[in-house]
């Protein structure tokens, strides 16, 4: 059993995720475990989300900050202990914190609020660096971001938390070469990526292979989101959706929920897309957009049925 599995393991006997474990003990049925983007919902008020969290089949909250949601800032102006007191009215664990704007170099003060706040598992931001190398360069570029990486490593492992970067357009680490050596460079438990396959839309072919080269130690949180020509500019609704599993895209889910299987994950996966502008909600009304979510969960249990 490689090292993160082995930590969720014994971590699943203790709490009460356990019963959301994608690995059942004497079994081997593999379950992918969900959770909800608080920017799904635009700037809509996290108390009316978090019922969202059950409702869609997810078992914890990804809280969103400016501009795509602004529920991480509601926490800041509810105040933490109301904000922890509304979770668990809820049933619902903010396990994931997207934190964008402080970059992969400004986490540490965070990680230790959500932390000690929240016991958050994980905190997702993008990388930095030269655009999308690749051969040599990108090994190079590996080396030198892990190597700036060890302070906020350290405080991560201190703290038992894990740091995802995406493997985000016009960042580093974008290019198969670059996520390859992450994979073979990367050490630490503590860090991994949020694998974004409609950022890897040029490659996509490439996808079930990059996440077997990662494995299950390297891929603490990912999205099913694929390419749309809505994400980036106005489109009608209908383009725009399809970034979302079962609306239309081209992206088949097979083969990278077959390498998902094969691997064994046991991160989250999170259904999701961008509306145009940012910080909308990605449809008009709270149902409406909950039942888009259920619907491309449906979709992939579907397929993975079928895998």
């Amino acid at each position: 059993m490689d090292r993160r599995n082995a930590i969720r393991s014994i971590g699943s006997l203790a709490g009460s995720v356990a019963a959301s474990s994608p690995v059942i003990a004497g079994s081997d049925k593999f379950r992918l475990r969900y959770i909800l983007s608080s920017a799904m919902y635009g700037y809509m008020p996290l108390e009316s989300i978090l019922p969202q969290v059950s409702l869609t089949g997810s078992e914890a909250i990804d809280v969103w900050c400016k501009v795509h949601g602004n529920q991480r800032e509601q926490i800041d102006e509810m105040g933490h202990s109301v904000a922890k007191k509304l979770l668990s009215e809820n049933g619902v664990k903010a396990a994931v914190f997207t934190r964008y704007p402080l970059g992969p170099f400004g986490l540490i003060e965070e990680m230790r609020k959500v932390h000690k706040n929240f016991d958050a598992e994980i905190v997702v931001c993008g990388t930095t660096g030269p655009s999308e190398v690749k051969g040599k360069e990108a090994k190079k570029v590996v080396q030198k971001f892990l190597e700036k990486m060890k302070p906020h490593i350290a405080v991560a492992e201190e703290l038992g938390m894990i740091i995802a970067v995406e493997n985000h357009s016009r960042q580093f680490l974008y290019h198969p070469d670059s996520l390859r050596y992450f994979a073979e460079l990367n050490q630490s438990k503590n860090l991994g990526v949020a694998l974004a396959p409609h950022h890897l839309h040029r490659f996509q072919e490439k996808i079930p292979t990059i996440i077997r080269d990662l494995g299950n130690d390297n891929i603490p949180f990912m999205y099913f989101q694929e390419h749309s020509d809505g994400m980036y500019k106005k489109a009608s609704k209908e383009i725009e959706m399809q970034q979302m599993p079962g609306f239309g895209g081209g992206l088949d889910y097979k083969p990278i929920l077959r390498a998902l299987k094969d691997i064994k994950y046991s991160g989250y996966c999170e259904i999701f897309m961008h509306p145009m502008p940012r910080g909308i909600p990605i449809l008009p009304s709270l149902e409406e957009i909950s039942k888009a979510i259920i619907k491309s969960r449906e979709y992939i249990e579907k397929s993975l049925a079928e895998v």
